[in-house]
Parts: C-alpha cells; structure tokens; sequence
C-alpha cells in the first residue's frame, strides 16, 4: 500500500490528491465506479477529515470527481479531451454552417426578443420593441458524447424563412440570404450545470461549464445571430494563439 509520507514538504492533501489520481489512471479507480468515504481514507491514511474533504473537493472541481446527494463520491468519466484551439466565434454558427440540418438540432421555436434581456443587449433593441426570432437549440457531439449544448438566436425580420428551410432540410442559406456573418464579438464565463443543461449534456447538476456568447455580424456591421453555447468543462480545454 502507497502511504502518505506525514514528512513530506507536500501538503497532505495534495499527497491524497495525487493518490487517487494515479488509481485512476491506472484503473484501479474506473469511471462512475464510489471512491471510498472520507472515513475509509482517514483510518487508512492516518489523516484527517478535513485533510480527505479538501483533497476530494479540489478533484471535484477540477472535474475528475462527482458527488450524488446521499450515494457518495464517484470517478467521473476520463474521456478524450476537444480541443477548439482555432475557435473564431464561427464554430457553432447556424448561418455560417454549410449544412445547419446536419446538427443535432433538438428545437426550433419562435421566440420574442423583448424576453430576453441577452437578445436585446447582443442586437441593441429597445426594450419595447416588438422583434421575434428563431431560437435553434442543438448539442454537438465528440463519438458518443455530448460535448456542448447551443441555443442561436437569428431575427426573422432578417430571415423570415429560416425555421421552414432548416425543417425542411434545405441548405439554402448561403446563396438565399445576403446577410452572411464575416465579423464575431465572443464573451466568456464559467457557470455550474442547472438541471436542464444537466439532462442534455449528460451531466450531474452543479459540474462546471465554460459558457460562450457569440455575436455574428454581417459586412456592414448589422448583427444577423447571436449564439450561446455551454461546452463541459471536462471534455473541453481552450487554446489561444497569438501572432505579431
């Protein structure tokens, strides 16, 4: 058995840490397989709680870690990491998209603008205006998991006929529409999972997200889409490259 050296320059709870990820990496520790209690890794560590809580909930965060209310502690799912280093804002466009009906799309409904305060601040509307727009909701998919869920916002007084071509399969929008995006303003958060999302993107309530707001612009500056989209903070990792 691996013991926590009580001498060591390291704090015991990194020690601990760092033993529970090498049992998952070595599979000891397999995914969605309960972790033992804090009390099991106090008698046989020799540490206390405290020490053990602290270990789990830095894993817990970071991600490698899940808690299900009155089960326990579990290994989350280690999985090939998507890496969207050459993110432009375009990357979950449904204007831009050679082929929107590709998509996982789960809805598309009609939604009032004055609703939605992120609406009216992406497209500068009053807020009485009277604007609807098309809401498509879809997730993008890595295999067999879900990565991100999206919900794009495009006005119908734009692109009246966008629910109709989408539904009907036709990948039209290039060549019917005038108003392609060429420019993107992005914003970026961290949020945890509400029970909606959780259902979605197949996660546990309260796990990290890295949520991005998009703002497509045409040529002449017009905004013509406005995407929000939260990607799971374990299966995705943001790369930003710069050149002079």
């Amino acid at each position: 058995m691996v013991a926590i050296n009580k001498y060591s320059n390291v704090p015991l709870y990194c020690q601990l840490k760092n033993l529970i990820i090498k049992k998952i990496e070595s599979g000891e520790f397999e995914a969605d397989q309960k972790i033992p209690s804090e009390q099991d890794f106090c008698d046989k560590y020799d540490i206390s709680r405290p020490t053990v809580r602290q270990a789990i909930n830095e894993l817990t965060a970071a991600g490698q870690l899940y808690k299900m209310k009155g089960k326990g502690t579990f290994v989350a799912a280690q999985k090939t990491y998507i890496s969207i280093k050459d993110y432009t804002g375009f990357t979950d466009s449904i204007l831009d998209s050679k082929n929107p009906s590709e998509k996982n799309i789960l809805s598309i409904e009609v939604v009032a603008g004055q609703s939605n305060p992120k609406i009216i601040e992406a497209f500068g509307l009053k807020q009485e205006a009277k604007n609807e727009f098309a809401a498509i909701t879809y997730t993008n998919t890595l295999g067999n998991d879900v990565v991100s869920l999206s919900i794009s916002y495009i006005p119908l007084s734009l692109f009246p006929d966008i629910c109709e071509d989408i539904q009907s399969n036709k990948d039209v929008l290039r060549g019917k529409y005038p108003l392609i995006p060429s420019s993107t303003k992005s914003e970026l958060d961290v949020i945890n999972t509400d029970q909606r999302d959780a259902v979605y993107l197949q996660l546990q309530p309260g796990q990290p997200l890295i949520r991005v707001h998009n703002v497509l612009y045409s040529k002449s500056g017009q905004p013509v889409e406005y995407i929000m989209t939260k990607y799971r903070a374990d299966k995705t990792r943001l790369q930003f490259e710069n050149h002079k």
